[in-house]
């Protein structure tokens, strides 16, 4: 018998010890009342180093860029303090991010500036892009539990040696223990010319859709799915509003320019595009209990020192890091897009 009581106090303690870990996330899911998620593209986030794996180099100090440890260190800290405007100097629940070379400049804009103080976490992938830019998440701690990610290929049938970004899975436990699933995604460009590479975003967005609907089957439901990303389409061409929004189960929240705050998410001579956008399931929306989007929260992030003066097309235009080869400092080609969630 006495083993026997043995294994009984141990199979307590391990309740006790289980109940006040329960009894403990929930407290700190009590406290936080809104989660806000953004997405931004970052233009070209590289370090400054030669990599001897890859063919492009054009952004080192000897490359056609002449990408500087000191450009680097300023764009840097142009975009640690632009997350801290986005974010309202609070944390982000998640911020999806595309054009990042790799780990090491995650480590440093996020663990080697103030958003260290924020607990942000990092989910990145190595990816197959020709120039070596891939999605990345960063995640709070404080209030999001991640439980899995993979990299999504996006691979064409026809073309067994096509190559491009993948798209970044990520699943999270809520302080309260919702689950949420969210895609980062950055679709093939228009390099090369519109109506001739749809079809590869396309391809892009069928794999997405694919993704959606196996985790919908797996859950027997509509699960809770924030898509974020640079679709290098807008809401209204076919790959979105006809391939991966095909019916009622997911929400492009980027459709009303009006509403967002800002006409566009980047500029092409006189027109702003939306090319940035959150698209979420309807169970986000309509639901009355658990993690929720707050009605009319989706925004174009437009703080003023993100423009510059456009003096060929008249207005503002983006203070990007780039233009072509010239050198200017700034921040992106692209505007952050956020929404906010809240608990019911």
């Amino acid at each position: 018998m006495r083993p026997v009581f043995k294994i009984n106090i141990h199979l307590v303690f391990c309740l006790a010890v289980g109940i006040q870990l329960i009894n403990s996330f929930v407290a700190v899911g009590q406290e936080i009342k809104e989660l806000r998620v953004a997405f931004w593209n970052f233009e070209n986030f590289f370090d400054p180093f030669v990599d001897s794996t890859r063919v492009y180099n054009e952004f080192t100090e000897g490359g056609g860029q002449h990408w500087t440890k000191s450009r680097f260190y300023k764009k840097r800290n142009n975009l640690y303090k632009a997350i801290l405007a986005i974010s309202e100097n609070e944390p982000l629940a998640i911020l999806g991010i595309a054009e990042i070379e790799n780990q090491y400049v995650l480590n440093s804009l996020f663990n080697q500036t103030p958003l260290k103080s924020h607990n942000y976490r990092i989910v990145h992938y190595e990816g197959d892009d020709k120039r070596g830019i891939d999605v990345a998440l960063v995640y709070c701690i404080d209030k999001l539990q991640l439980i899995y990610t993979e990299p999504v290929k996006v691979q064409n049938p026809n073309n067994p040696r096509y190559k491009t970004r993948d798209i970044l899975y990520a699943k999270f436990f809520d302080r309260r223990g919702d689950t949420l699933h969210v895609f980062v995604n950055h679709w093939p460009s228009r390099y090369g010319g519109e109506r001739e590479t749809i079809k590869l975003r396309a391809l892009a967005a069928n794999t997405l859709r694919h993704k959606v609907d196996s985790i919908a089957f797996l859950h027997q439901t509509i699960p809770k799915i924030i898509i974020m990303g640079d679709f290098n389409d807008t809401p209204e061409d076919p790959s979105i509003s006809k391939v991966l929004i095909k019916d009622d189960v997911l929400v492009n929240l980027f459709t009303d320019g009006k509403s967002l705050g800002f006409e566009g998410t980047l500029k092409h001579q006189y027109n702003w595009q939306i090319f940035d956008q959150i698209i979420v399931s309807k169970s986000l929306i309509d639901n009355d209990k658990g993690l929720l989007y707050k009605n009319n929260s989706a925004r174009i992030f437009h703080g003023e020192f993100l423009f510059e003066k456009d003096e060929s097309f008249g207005g503002v235009k983006l203070f990007r890091t780039y233009v072509g080869p010239k050198y200017f400092g700034g921040y992106s080609d692209h505007l952050p897009v956020y929404i906010d969630l809240i608990f019911r």
